[in-house]
């Protein structure tokens, strides 16, 4: 399978310390079979760096950050909360399209009023992540720092 440099494809920041969104990222790990999606932490030195150049807050991590090409992140190019959901599925591909194909039928306002909704109970319902081992050690590679 070819990987692709992590310079050169899409990024999906999220919060490190949230037990939903680690189980979000295993998740796209398992469906993303041609390995075209990267991951980092909102909290890594890449996530802090890029949401500081974005002037996005550096300290309130209740979004995700779906950055479409990395080699461009310069650039105010990023999508937020569910839209930056659908699109790490597309790049997914496979089953992961059809989900969010799904997700596009509900409109925009209320998908993301159940986004911050879930984001406000997030760590009272799955708690904070503890760190353990990735399934696959070679998905390892697929994490900028």
């Amino acid at each position: 399978m070819n990987v692709i440099p992590p310079k050169t494809c899409p990024v999906l920041l999220y919060d490190g310390e949230c037990g939903l969104c680690n189980r979000v990222v295993r998740l796209l790990l398992r469906l993303d079979r041609g390995e075209r999606l990267r991951f980092a932490q909102l909290q890594s030195d890449a996530g802090q760096a890029y949401l500081r150049a974005q002037g996005l807050p550096a300290a309130d991590f209740d979004s995700l950050v779906f950055v479409p090409d990395w080699t461009r992140r310069e650039r105010p190019e990023f999508l937020l909360r569910t839209e930056g959901v659908i699109a790490a599925l597309r790049v997914c591909g496979g089953v992961a399209m059809e989900l969010a194909a799904v997700l596009e039928v509900v409109p925009t306002p209320w998908r993301d009023a159940g986004y911050r909704l879930v984001a406000r109970w997030r760590y009272r319902i799955f708690g904070q992540w503890r760190p353990r081992p990735l399934p696959r050690p070679e998905w390892a590679e697929r994490f900028l720092t």
